[in-house]
């Protein structure tokens, strides 16, 4: 049975209007058209819709247990029409924690002011987490601070990001050059493993310090800015998570005897995922 949309319209629209003529003017459809669908839909059903009383049509039992029903599904989807025809589907993102935590709110709010009624549901975790979740179909976009080496994802290079290297205050290394030797032998308090700042800090910075000495690995940005605070360690983070800190002086920037620390920040989704006209505004305020 294949029961279209198209041919419940031309039965509501029969009942309603009394006859294939009107109903027909109504539809914008050939009377010829209308009387096609509607024997079509009486053969699919294997019953009659209407009594044929000489040239009018009369709603039988079959009909008015139909009419509810048909009535119901062209409501439906005549909703999801107009969800769609003003690109009301709901946005699912996934961000490294970099990215989702210190630079998506501002985007997610200048987007929201012109496009309020879109839902957006934002899923943070490190790198790996929301490669899997791109890959799994469960985000839509994911924005990752590290590279994506699987096949099936297309990833896009988005935004270049600074890493610093800070210590607290009255560390010894803030008093004087710094060495990779010093940096070396300094404790360090990192992200884990999994995170694009770690597999990024591994291969620019920690490569040429083989011995250096790691004392804690945190899940967490701000508890890595605490545990560097009182004192614990040094570390190396995005120039975006700790700037507020460098401006009021809490932590303190080193100066490294090696090139900048810089990253590109990734855009990823799937190569089989539709990129909505929501999701492409979206992307406008991604900058």
């Amino acid at each position: 049975m294949h029961i279209t949309l198209r041919q419940l319209e031309v039965f509501t629209e029969v009942l309603k209007s009394g006859s294939t003529t009107q109903a027909s003017v109504v539809l914008s459809l050939s009377q010829s058209a209308v009387s096609a669908a509607l024997a079509d839909i009486e053969g699919q059903l294997g019953v009659q819709l209407f009594d044929r009383v000489g040239k009018r049509l009369v709603i039988n039992e079959h009909g008015r247990l139909l009419y509810p029903k048909a009535l119901a599904l062209l409501e439906q989807a005549g909703e999801i029409e107009r969800l769609f025809s003003r690109d009301g589907g709901s946005l699912r993102i996934g961000a490294s924690s970099t990215i989702g935590n210190y630079m998506l709110p501002g985007m997610i709010a200048s987007y929201r002011l012109d496009f309020p009624d879109t839902p957006i549901e934002l899923n943070v975790g490190n790198t790996d987490d929301v490669i899997n979740a791109v890959a799994n179909f469960r985000v839509d976009l994911g924005l990752i601070e590290g590279p994506c080496r699987m096949p099936e994802l297309v990833t896009q290079a988005w935004l270049d990001d600074e890493l610093v290297v800070f210590a607290a205050p009255d560390h010894p290394l803030t008093k004087g050059p710094v060495t990779l030797e010093a940096l070396s032998e300094a404790p360090w308090i990192l992200r884990e493993r999994g995170s694009g700042t770690r597999e990024v800090l591994d291969h620019l910075l920690l490569s040429q310090l083989p011995d250096f000495h790691l004392v804690m690995e945190l899940g967490n940005s701000e508890a890595i800015k605490h545990a560097v605070r009182h004192g614990i360690g040094i570390s190396c983070l995005s120039r975006r998570v700790v700037d507020e800190q460098l401006k009021t002086g809490s932590l303190v920037a080193l100066s490294l005897p090696i090139e900048p620390l810089v990253r590109k920040l990734y855009l990823i989704h799937h190569r089989q995922k539709h990129i909505s006209n929501a999701l492409s505004r979206f992307l406008t305020y991604c900058c």
